[in-house]
């Protein structure tokens, strides 16, 4: 489960702190999904980023599985992130040198699990296949269209088999008919594997894929 407990965030400036978030506390269940709704800077992104221990909130508290990856040192929550939680991103950031099956298989060149190189090779293979690539294991990037690197993308979050999907504005970039495709495959995806998938985003055709939809305004989240 995730448990996001009263976080708040701001940010300190010369002019005093900037406040962004105020008290949001939700929870997620193995299985569920929830879309996160609200205009460009309201702080989709930082709410995605201490969920996913990627910024530390100014107060409250965040757990998965369990754990609390902030109280984690750096190094812990390194680990933590890669065996835990899998990021899309509304840029892909895929390694323009690298084809996609090596983009696939980058996360888990920081694994300390058990698993096997050939083990691996397999999931990526297979992962590429789900999202429809299979054919294009070898082609980098720029041989690919916005579409066929987000689903590269989304295969990478995959590959640890994370509890926790993170997604931010993951259709953004794309148009009408590849962010149809990306949300599809999210969705499919969702209902295949029992993790928790979290999904900000200012569109409302993308949200409506979700059972349990929230929107973020004036730095409070609240049932959409």
């Amino acid at each position: 489960m995730l448990i996001a407990s009263h976080l708040s965030k701001h940010y300190d400036t010369a002019r005093g702190p900037v406040p962004i978030l105020d008290d949001v506390s939700f929870e997620v269940k193995r299985g569920e999904a929830v879309a996160i709704m609200g205009p460009s800077g309201c702080g989709k992104s930082t709410l995605l980023y201490m969920l996913g221990a990627l910024e530390r909130p100014s107060g409250g508290t965040v757990s998965l599985d369990g754990v609390a990856p902030f109280d984690l040192n750096d190094a812990g929550q390194s680990a933590f992130r890669n065996t835990h939680v899998g990021f899309v991103f509304q840029d892909h950031l895929l390694l323009p040198q690298l084809s996609a099956l090596d983009n696939v298989l980058a996360p888990t060149l920081v694994s300390r699990d058990a698993t096997t190189p050939r083990s691996r090779l397999e999931r990526a293979r297979a992962l590429l296949n789900a999202v429809g690539l299979g054919s294009r294991a070898e082609h980098r990037p720029g041989e690919l269209s916005g579409g066929e690197r987000q689903r590269v993308a989304i295969a990478r979050a995959l590959i640890q088999q994370p509890s926790l999907l993170l997604c931010d504005e993951p259709t953004g970039n794309l148009d009408r008919a590849s962010a149809g495709a990306v949300a599809d495959l999210l969705v499919s995806i969702q209902q295949q594997h029992p993790m928790m998938l979290v999904v900000v985003t200012h569109s409302p055709a993308l949200a409506a894929r979700f059972a349990r939809r929230y929107e973020l305004s004036d730095r409070a989240l609240v049932s959409a």
